[in-house]
């Protein structure tokens, strides 16, 4: 219902501006009957709240791809138990439909697993990836493909990982998944017998790697987290490209791909605003590259969004467009809505005001995965 009253609000708005009755009916009806998109790019700005989006912006000569987007919308970020969420929690309710406590890595509340959006696509014979600038196996890329009560459980998540179907993986932690884990085994082994060719910074580049022959994919980035961008980090615009290529190129399957990133949030935690606008600035470029790739596309749905905002950021009095002077009320996460960001088929269903969990519900809309089956007679 909220939705369908933000969208008659909306359309009263386009028929003032000239839009006919039967575009603004057609764009009502839309919203419970939306196309349906062939495949969904889910990009999350860790700690990426709306002050942290302004910064970035005017940092980047007041320009940003997320002004491209004709859909807006707010989310709620709270978790089960807690006004403040964390990655984990929140991550876990885009993902999987559901509010849990801090720290629950797809799981509700009473340690339950919780089927995800990621894995329900593979189910459903998308083809499916996850970028981060973090460690993969860090929290939120965690949540869409592992089930652990705890986030710090990274090796348990490094073999969840192993044990899914996904088709590719790009980020950090590769200590997680070689011969540094506590029990000594390297999974890459198991990863190379399931048909992944497993790569990394330290053999050859990501652009080098011959995805023409290779079926899935496992990019290591680093061995623990990933350096900041701006001390060299230089991947995720490229690495979100490739990755939809590479997930699109069996065009009848469609595919869900998940991209994180990770590091505004570290910003916020450190209370260090140009690590926040390097960080919001290069999230912006691989946003621009999933934009061009979806409207080349036609059948792809993009959504950009935060698990929370980070810092209580603010911008204050004496900034300049190249010099913004910062301001925090916290080294932590705060409990404000976050924007949601939208385009493509069944982007009309992510205006108005809600709770994170129904991002989830949203995104099966859009991919029709909460349509019952036809069934012959």
């Amino acid at each position: 219902m909220g939705n369908k009253i933000a969208a008659i609000w909306l359309l009263i708005g386009l028929s003032a501006c000239g839009t006919t009755n039967q575009q603004v009916v057609a764009n009502l009806q839309s919203v419970d009957n939306p196309v349906l998109a062939k495949n969904v790019i889910l990009m999350i700005g860790d700690g990426m709240g709306l002050g942290q989006i302004t910064a970035g912006m005017y940092a980047n000569g007041n320009h940003l791809n997320l002004e491209r987007f004709p859909i807006v919308g707010l989310q709620k970020t709270y978790s089960y138990n807690n006004l403040i969420t964390d990655s984990a929690a929140s991550a876990t309710a885009i993902a999987c439909g559901v509010k849990t406590y801090n720290a629950a890595i797809g799981v509700n509340k009473d340690t339950v697993p919780v089927q995800s959006i990621l894995e329900e696509a593979e189910i459903k014979g998308l083809k499916t990836g996850l970028i981060a600038t973090s460690t993969i196996v860090h929290a939120t890329p965690a949540a869409f493909i592992s089930h652990q009560p705890m986030r710090s459980m990274y090796e348990f998540i490094a073999q969840d990982l192993l044990d899914s179907g996904i088709d590719l993986f790009i980020g950090g932690g590769y200590k997680f998944f070689n011969e540094q884990r506590h029990d000594e085994k390297s999974l890459i082994p198991k990863l190379e017998r399931k048909g992944f060719t497993v790569s990394s910074l330290t053999h050859e580049e990501l652009e080098d790697v011959n995805l023409a022959n290779t079926k899935k994919l496992a990019y290591f980035t680093s061995n623990d987290s990933p350096i900041p961008e701006a001390t060299g980090r230089d991947y995720l615009p490229k690495a979100s490209i490739i990755a939809a290529n590479f997930l699109n190129s069996h065009k009848k399957q469609g595919f869900f791909l998940m991209i994180e990133g990770s590091q505004i949030d570290w910003g916020g935690h450190a209370n260090d605003t140009k690590y926040i606008t390097s960080e919001v600035i290069d999230f912006d470029k691989a946003i621009g590259k999933m934009l061009d790739f979806a409207k080349k596309d036609k059948e792809t749905l993009v959504i950009i969004t935060a698990d929370h905002e980070t810092g209580g950021f603010a911008i204050n009095p004496k900034s300049r467009m190249d010099s913004i002077q910062g301001a925090f009320t916290s080294s932590y996460h705060t409990g404000t809505m976050v924007p949601v960001f939208a385009y493509g088929p069944g982007s009309e269903l992510f205006s108005g005001i809600y709770e994170n969990t129904d991002i989830y519900h949203k995104m099966r809309k859009a991919l029709g995965f909460d349509r019952a089956p036809v069934v012959s007679q």
